[in-house]
This record gives structure tokens, sequence and C-alpha cells, in this order.
């Protein structure tokens, strides 16, 4: 993720998003992704803003062992972490730091660019969108992901509200950035001025879930830019907040623990 969202994370936050972030919704969110791209084996395969490689992943276990597979990111914590997670049998993976306004491959290096819920973190969306048709073959395809607005997502609707009321907004300002991207004809045109043809969005609504909620919440705020704010708060008030999620978010757990639904476009684009 770029620098403009905030998601720098670094100490033991990495492994925590691998946890409780990866584990309950985004690398279900990686599957459906690729599944979308429709990988044919032997293709050479950009995942932009891996963080620790979900994407990454899936896309090397489709692709059998004649293709490519990159991952490139700006956050090093994220791409240590990528790179000590076990990788699937296939393709090998190469992690690469790199801006997404200057990649650091050639011109037509890929078949297929992937980026699950990075553009809306971009500093400089529209040099990004570039950089991916630059770094394309012709007739090559992008595939990706971004959060519909913020009031679609319940549980990220509790843990902003929550946030500002307990802390301030500057400390929930880089949770409001995954949402600032979800309107279809905004992200439809940024994608058709950078030079993409025919983009294809579909609304796409699954559920995120994790056997209990109270472990959760901390869980996944560990791995998170907010974590020093809330490791920092007085007890008393870290207990409050905590208590405060723990009721906002109780009419989405069922008796499996957390279940809560999540909205997502997913564009498909080609050359």
């Amino acid at each position: 993720m770029g620098e403009q969202s905030g998601w720098q994370l670094s100490d033991n936050a990495p492994e925590a998003y691998e946890r409780y972030i990866i584990t309950a919704f985004l690398g279900e969110w990686a599957q459906d992704l690729v599944q979308t791209a429709a990988l044919k084996a032997g293709e050479r395969v950009l995942d932009l803003g891996c963080g620790t490689g979900a994407v990454a992943r899936s896309a090397a276990s489709v692709l059998g062992e004649t293709g490519r597979v990159v991952g490139i990111d700006t956050n090093e914590s994220m791409l240590a972490m990528a790179r000590r997670v076990p990788p699937p049998s296939g393709v090998a993976i190469s992690w690469q730091h790199g801006d997404a306004a200057a990649l650091p491959v050639p011109d037509a290096a890929f078949d297929v660019v992937l980026c699950q819920q990075g553009l809306q973190y971009f500093a400089q969306r529209a040099a990004a969108l570039r950089e991916m048709v630059r770094v394309l073959a012709p007739g090559g395809r992008l595939a990706l992901s971004v959060w519909r607005p913020l009031e679609r997502q319940p549980y990220f609707v509790a843990l902003v509200d929550a946030l500002e009321a307990h802390l301030n907004v500057e400390v929930a300002a880089p949770l409001r950035a995954a949402f600032t991207l979800g309107d279809t004809e905004e992200l439809r045109e940024l994608v058709t001025t950078a030079g993409f043809r025919a983009p294809h969005i579909r609304l796409v609504v699954k559920q995120m879930r994790f056997p209990s909620l109270a472990e959760y919440l901390p869980g996944y705020l560990a791995a998170t830019p907010m974590a020093g704010a809330i490791a920092a708060m007085e007890g008393a008030r870290r207990a409050s907040l905590f208590e405060d999620l723990l009721n906002k978010l109780q009419p989405y757990v069922d008796d499996t623990g957390l279940a809560v639904p999540m909205e997502c476009l997913v564009l498909v684009a080609r050359m």
C-alpha cells in the first residue's frame, strides 16, 4: 500500500496482518481476484501493492512452473513477511520494493497486473495506472479490487466511529482512506483515461468470519497503523473502546462467531 494511506506497518504488525486480515477476509478476496483474472499457464503476473503476498501466492498456485510472479510493495516490513510465508507449489515468486507511480520493471514485462485494495491508497493514482499500462504487453489485462464506500461496510463503520469517539479523527484517517474509491464511475474513468479499454466492474459481497469477536478486535487492530495509538491509551480508556466495539458489532455475531458482510468492486480491463 502506498505512502498516502499511512499503512506503513512495522514491528509485529505484518504478522498480525497475515493472521487477522489475510486469514479472516483478504485471503478469500485474493482467490476471487485471481479467479476473475482467468490466469493461464506460462503468463507473467505482477501483484502491485502486494502486502504480505496473498494475491501473488494465489496466482503462483495456478500458473504452474512456466509462468512468472512478481510482488511489488513500498513497505519493506510487509515484503519481509511475504518472504517468510511458505510459498505454494508452482512458479517461484520474486518480491521487490517499488513505487506504484515509477515501477522498477521494463516495458511490456507482464501479461497480467493484479492489484488488490491498492489503487485507493496510491498517492498518484493516475500515474500508477499509466505505469500498469506501460508494463503490460499488448493484449495484457488488469484485474483490481477496491472497497465500496464506507457506509456499505458495517464492520469498518463501527471501527471508524469508535476510534473517532475514543481517540480522534487523525487516528481513524488511515482506515477511512480504504474507502475513498468506491464510486463505480470514478473508477471506470480513472482506468479508461489511463489507456485501458472495456472495463468490466462487478459488485462482490462476501462475509468476514472469525470464531471470536473478542479475540478478533485486538488482533485486527494490532495489524493496522492505529495499533500504536491504541497501545498508548490508558487501560480504562482502552477497555472502554473495546467494549464500545463489542456492542456495536454484536448484531453480526452468530453461533459460529463474527459474520459481517463486506462489499467490493472488482474490475477487469484490457490493453
